[in-house]
């Protein structure tokens, strides 16, 4: 139990897990984005044989603005909403060059700088886009394989697959817009604020996205909207000269009590917002995801956007909204979210409904053996260190250093924690995915000392037996 102890501790809070004492296996990893290469990065060190497959010709993913994959959502004056401190990994540190809360550019950089530092680049096979992944294994008797079939008919074989294409690159669309016969367009088709000069629009949501988008275009539009349809806590990017971040990240800990945690996070946006209310937004009446944004609550009181709380009906260019206002407009932007797209693992493998993915831990397909999803959901942090946590624990399972629970317990566990965040934040496709990361983070170090304890003690139970009938 010694070496088994000390094992589970490197691969839980360290880089390294230790030699790969049972050979090499072949591992797929989908998407060259921040998830995927990290993942990589973390299956290399140890000595698995392990090739990126990239739909497109560039590292970064949604990172990458305007990457010819298509898939990415970013915007030309697009930041992260954490700090450089807060967002690098956790053996990197951004170059000079990067600002406080890196922009799109810095973000880029810095993944192409992670992806060739610790070799991965060459691992990644570009403009490789992945058709399917199906099982060619006896679930019954025999260790796990996985084919990958690409674009251009080509098959290969793996051991392992791990899934990192990311949740936000298919649009959520709500039908009741299409009405509208201005410009209408999904958040994730905004690219830069000229085309819009002059005109009149409105912005449905109050997430990230809808929050930038909309100060990106009230400085020289005549008149902007903003439709915030559920209450919202509106986080500032700068405290004190500092970034909020960097000042929450000292109360993430798992011993200071959650509620404590979030009473802090309201009273110090309090601080620097006051009451949201009196800006036009609903009071939140139950948790949901928070907005950061540096600007806009700025801009709401300079009267350069007014804030509505709903849209009763849409007619051509005229948008009545739930206070009992119209007014007609030339662009309706949807930030609505997006859906989550599989289309390459078939639904006997996995069903995605109402953007729920019923996975263990939000990584493990119960029945499925060797397959993994990374990534795929939403958190109160920056994601990177989320990824280097998901890829240490995967790494042990595929190292055969932990062993997973059955197909049942597994199944259990998901139906509890859907249970606990259903019961605790607002009902909505968004928040099907949400996670709380020092929770999440305190589960998967729970759980993976357990998976190891289980492996350790299969193998004493398996030399006893050998000894016993020797």
């Amino acid at each position: 139990m010694t070496g088994t102890s000390s094992i589970y501790q490197r691969g839980l809070d360290g880089p390294v897990a230790g030699p790969n004492w049972h050979g090499t296996k072949r591992v797929a990893v989908i998407g060259a984005g921040a998830c995927g290469i990290c993942a990589a990065k973390y299956l290399l060190e140890v000595g698995f044989d392990v090739t990126v497959f990239e739909i497109g010709g560039q590292i970064g993913g949604m990172w990458c603005y305007m990457n010819d994959n298509a898939r990415s959502s970013a915007y030309r004056t697009l930041h992260i909403n954490t700090s450089r401190g807060v967002t690098r990994f956790s053996d990197l540190d951004f170059d000079a060059a990067t600002q406080v809360f890196p922009d799109h550019a810095d973000m880029h950089r810095y993944l192409v700088a992670y992806a060739q530092h610790f070799d991965v680049t060459p691992h990644i096979k570009f403009h490789s886009r992945v058709t399917q992944v199906r099982p060619a294994f006896d679930r019954g008797s025999e260790p796990p394989r996985w084919e990958v079939q690409l674009a251009t008919g080509g098959v290969e074989v793996f051991d392992a697959v791990i899934v990192a294409s990311g949740h936000l690159s298919k649009p959520l669309e709500i039908p009741e817009f299409k009405a509208f016969t201005g410009e209408y367009l999904h958040a994730h088709d905004y690219k830069a604020p000229e085309p819009y000069l002059g005109k009149r629009i409105c912005v449905v949501g109050v997430g990230n996205s809808a929050c930038d988008i909309t100060s990106d275009l009230c400085v020289t539009a005549p008149r902007c909207v903003l439709v915030a349809r559920s209450g919202v806590l509106i986080l500032p990017k700068l405290m004190f000269g500092r970034a909020f971040t960097d000042i929450t990240a000292r109360i993430q800990q798992p011993w200071i009590p959650r509620n404590l945690r979030r009473r802090i996070t309201r009273f110090l946006t309090w601080l620097a917002h006051g009451d949201l209310t009196r800006l036009g937004f609903k009071r939140p009446d139950t948790l949901s995801h928070v907005t950061s944004n540096a600007t806009v609550v700025t801009d709401i009181a300079y009267c350069r956007i007014e804030v509505k709380t709903g849209i009763e009906a849409i007619e051509g260019r005229l948008i009545r909204f739930a206070d009992g206002t119209s007014e007609e407009f030339d662009v309706l932007i949807a930030a609505t979210g997006y859906a989550i797209d599989l289309d390459f693992i078939h639904t006997s493998v996995l069903q995605v409904a109402d953007n729920q993915l019923n996975l263990y831990m939000r990584m493990v397909p119960p029945e499925w053996p060797g397959l993994f999803f990374m990534g795929f959901f939403n958190t109160d942090t920056a994601l990177n260190m989320v990824f280097e946590h998901q890829a240490r624990w995967v790494r042990e399972i595929l190292l055969d250093n932990a062993r997973l629970p059955g197909a049942a317990a597994m199944r259990q566990a998901i139906a509890e924690r859907a249970a606990w965040y259903a019961a605790q934040y607002r009902q909505s496709i968004r928040h099907s995915i949400e996670e709380e990361h020092v929770r999440y983070l305190t589960d998967l170090k729970k759980i993976l000392k357990s998976m190891v304890k289980r492996r350790a003690d299969a193998t004493v139970n398996r030399r006893g037996l050998d000894m016993h009938s020797s």
